[in-house]
């Protein structure tokens, strides 16, 4: 694991300690004195930990130090964790009044006496446990590093212009581009042109090739590179621009002499300045420096390097050029430079078509002449590569290194899903929820919007990439050495597993089973060994990364998972074979997501599951053999994402209505449901009977609806009109028998994202259309004449839509404005 993670842990922890619901939960069981000093060697603890990730490398001691603060973290959390969920428990007895049998609970630990006794008694032990690791931390000399939202200054990797072009393939295009950029005729004072990339897919060899262009060098009276300081000290940076135009000690200038000998090497100059590898998205330090610079002459220009999207639209003054990675063709000649040797005329066709394949995964290179060396690279499925991760994880871990501490065990979590997969933003955010790895600082903004915004900041940052979206859905993809890199910083934290895994490392708290693992196991009996072992104890998290057969999560396979481990958040128990979930299910007070979708068998839920409280998510699409929900539903108040199919008539009934949390309700497959109620709707493949008198159930607090392969599209919009004053998003989607606009949607007042998608009978957009103020978004997708007639100027209902700031046609933004 790296220990910046348990850094993003310490920070995490101190998070929860301060929140609300948990110091409301310290005063009722009245130890606060204990959680101080938790507090206290936590905080200590923290502060050295970003200095002991980098030593830690040439230090088996310090390792080991590490290793077991990891295990007394997670233990931690736990019993904060605990705590929490009982205070949720008393809202909840406050609510709705306590469990049956007093003298049960008199001898459990839902008795307050006896819950204070144990809380207090776990509380001892870890603070015993950390002040005895906190103390052995001296011995190491650990320093305390300053911090800015989590990020550690470190220092960054020195950068030269010095080019050999013979060394360089397949940037030929990228160059002129550049390069015909610069020459261009510009009216702008200073320009600042942003290349933005992934760690080591080129960006400084590309801003050589043009810096060391004969077209540059004559146009251009003055050449700088400068390699730019992490946090863009502007002193640091000013030094690098001047220090070769002069030989006095620089050391001795204070910032105002600088500034001086700055303007005066620059003053009516033709200049070109190349700002290398830019980390700091500080607006107020780049304007200061654009200042100084804007004494040269006019047409100067500066290239800015960086992995930031933010940082680029922050400094640029034209559009960013988003570097790609090598077309194979180029992959391939780069690799045979590198990977044989010069006399080797004609390289072993063997070889060459084990290289194609690693060029494909990863256009890294190695020395290597051995072909069984390379068919283990090519076919390892962590990527242990030798000289790659030697040479590229590192260059990409400076990324991580740079993510604020709440990114970071996000981040990780990558690590969790197949290499190539495409990811849903709302599912991977629901993921981080569960994990505990979101907050919002802000009290109105939802913790699913938070999860975007935090996949949204790590797109900016390059780490993820082809992001699109699929109706009301954003998803995207983690480029494969990206992917390597999760796997890196996570290795300790998460394990990839098969149904024969008999062993995992006591530190790992995410288990994900890979789709290969699940093929061939002849001798398995229902349960992998490792979910008996005492490690699963520690477990927060069990992931399918694919479909599983039938007959793989048996009763005895969910049985196990809620015996055994005890801490789990997220359980995915989907596409499962058992007709009832156990009982013994609320016992895991801790379990935030439950996933038991396409459970073909599944008839009942246990009543107990309604003692979940901390649960956020339970799924339970595809399940049609499902009866009635269980009536004390309501009982999960922190839910938020329920998605059901159900053999009910009314969900009424079920007192779904009254959950204050539920932000998503989506209604699948569910052939008998007559009658709604209120909150967020997806509606998928239901057939409705639809009648004057059940239209008044219909939700009138509607604030999302997904309407999906519907032939009553039609109907139900009519009947969905009591909603105009609240949706804020509609998509509809899969709709052969959506012929026209709802009459209604012209008098809506809060609608800012609306989805037309493969709806080829729709065959024009509404005039009405043109009144909706709020409109922030238009997608139409494959809807025949429709996508034609959208089309920007030329199509016939393009000015009805040309005030919508954001319309995205057939995959294509044809108009894309920030707010």
């Amino acid at each position: 694991m790296a220990e910046s993670l348990l850094f993003s842990i310490a920070e995490s922890m101190l998070g929860k300690i301060a929140s609300p619901v948990l110091q409301e939960a310290i005063a009722i069981y009245n130890i606060e004195n204990q959680i101080l000093e938790l507090r206290e060697t936590l905080t200590a603890i923290k502060a050295v930990l970003l200095d002991a990730e980098v030593r830690q490398a040439k230090n088996a001691l310090l390792q080991v130090w590490l290793d077991q603060l990891q295990h007394v973290f997670y233990d931690a959390e736990d019993v904060l964790d605990e705590l929490e969920c009982e205070a949720l428990r008393k809202q909840v007895i406050s609510r709705y009044g306590g469990v049956k049998g007093k003298v049960r609970r008199f001898f459990s630990t839902s008795n307050p006496l006896m819950f204070r006794a144990e809380i207090s008694h776990k509380i001892k032990e870890i603070r015993e446990r950390l002040s005895k690791i906190s103390t052995k931390k001296d011995q190491f000399n650990l320093n305390m590093w300053s911090v800015d939202n989590g990020v550690g200054h470190t220092r960054s990797r020195e950068t030269h212009s010095f080019i050999s072009n013979l060394d360089v393939v397949g940037r030929d295009i990228d160059k002129e581009k550049i390069i015909e950029m610069l020459m261009r005729p510009d009216d702008k004072n200073l320009s600042v042109f942003p290349i933005v990339g992934i760690g080591g897919l080129g960006k400084t060899t590309l801003a050589k090739l043009v810096y060391n262009d004969d077209k540059v060098k004559e146009q251009f009276t003055l050449r700088r590179w400068v390699c730019v300081p992490e946090d863009f000290d502007l002193r640091k940076t000013i030094e690098g621009i001047i220090k070769d135009a002069t030989p006095q000690d620089l050391s001795i200038f204070d910032i105002e002499q600088l500034q001086n000998s700055l303007q005066g090497i620059i003053k009516d100059k033709k200049f070109i300045l190349v700002l290398d590898d830019v980390w700091s998205n500080d607006s107020r330090r780049w304007k200061e420096l654009r200042e100084l610079l804007s004494r040269g002459a006019s047409e100067s220009k500066i290239i800015v390097t960086t992995r930031s999207v933010e940082v680029a639209s922050i400094v640029g003054t034209h559009p960013m050029h988003n570097l790609k990675g090598l077309s194979h063709e180029d992959s391939m000649a780069l690799f045979k430079k590198w990977a044989f040797d010069e006399k080797e005329k004609e390289p072993c066709l063997d070889l060459l078509e084990i290289g194609n394949d690693i060029v494909k995964k990863t256009q890294g290179f190695l020395s290597l002449n051995d072909d069984r060396h390379w068919k283990h690279i090519r076919d390892s499925e962590t990527w242990e590569l030798v000289e790659v991760k030697k040479d590229i994880v590192p260059i990409l871990k400076l990324s991580y290194d740079h993510l604020p501490s709440h990114l970071r065990r996000c981040f990780a979590a990558f690590s969790l899903y197949p290499r190539g997969f495409r990811m849903k933003a709302p599912y991977v955010a629901r993921l981080w929820m569960a994990l505990g790895l979101i907050g919002s600082k802000r009290e109105k903004l939802a913790l699913e919007d938070v999860g975007i915004d935090y996949i949204k900041e790590l797109w900016k940052r390059s780490l993820i990439q082809e992001v699109e979206e699929y109706g009301p859905v954003l998803t995207f993809k983690v480029h494969d050495l990206i992917h390597s890199l999760a796997i890196s910083v996570a290795q300790n934290d998460c394990s990839i597993v098969g149904l024969d895994t008999t062993d995992i490392s006591e530190g790992v708290s995410c288990v994900s089973f890979s789709s290969t693992s699940l093929e061939g196991i002849s001798n398995f009996d229902g349960v992998p060994p490792f979910l008996r072992k005492p490690t699963s104890k520690r477990l927060h998290a069990i992931i399918f990364q694919n479909q599983v057969d039938d007959g793989v999560i048996t009763r005895e396979f969910a049985r196990t998972c809620i015996s055994k481990c005890n801490h789990i958040r997220f359980l995915d128990l989907s596409r499962g074979s058992f007709e009832e979930l156990p009982r013994s299910i609320c016992n895991l007070k801790q379990l935030r997501s439950l996933l038991l979708d396409e459970n073909k068998q599944l008839k009942k839920l246990p009543s107990t599951i309604c003692e979940l409280q901390s649960l956020l998510e339970l799924s339970l699409a595809g399940c049609s053999k499902l009866g009635n929900l269980p009536k004390n539903i309501k009982r999960l108040v922190s839910l938020r994402y329920l998605n059901i199919t159900t053999k009910q008539k009314s969900l009424q009934e079920s007192g779904i209505q009254y959950m204050e949390n539920l932000h998503f309700l989506g209604v699948t497959g569910c052939e008998n449901l007559e009658v709604f109620f209120e909150e967020s709707l997806n509606i998928d493949t239901c057939k409705f009977v639809l009648t004057l008198e059940n239209k008044s159930n219909f939700p009138f607090n509607l604030r999302t609806l997904v309407i999906s392969n519907s032939k009553q599209v039609m109907e139900l919009l009519q009947y969905l009109e009591g909603s105009v004053c609240t949706l804020e998003s509609l998509c509809i989607l899969d709709s052969l028998s959506l012929t026209t606009i709802p009459e209604w949607l012209p008098n809506q007042t809060r609608l800012r994202v609306f989805h037309l998608i493969r709806c080829p009978n729709l065959v024009s957009i509404a005039q009405g259309i043109q009144s909706l103020t709020t409109l922030k978004e238009l997608h139409v997708y494959n809807c025949g004449k429709l996508s034609k007639r959208c089309e920007p100027q030329t199509g016939k209902d393009w000015n009805k839509i040309a005030h919508i700031p954001r319309i995205r046609l057939d995959s294509r933004d044809v108009q894309w404005m920030d707010d």
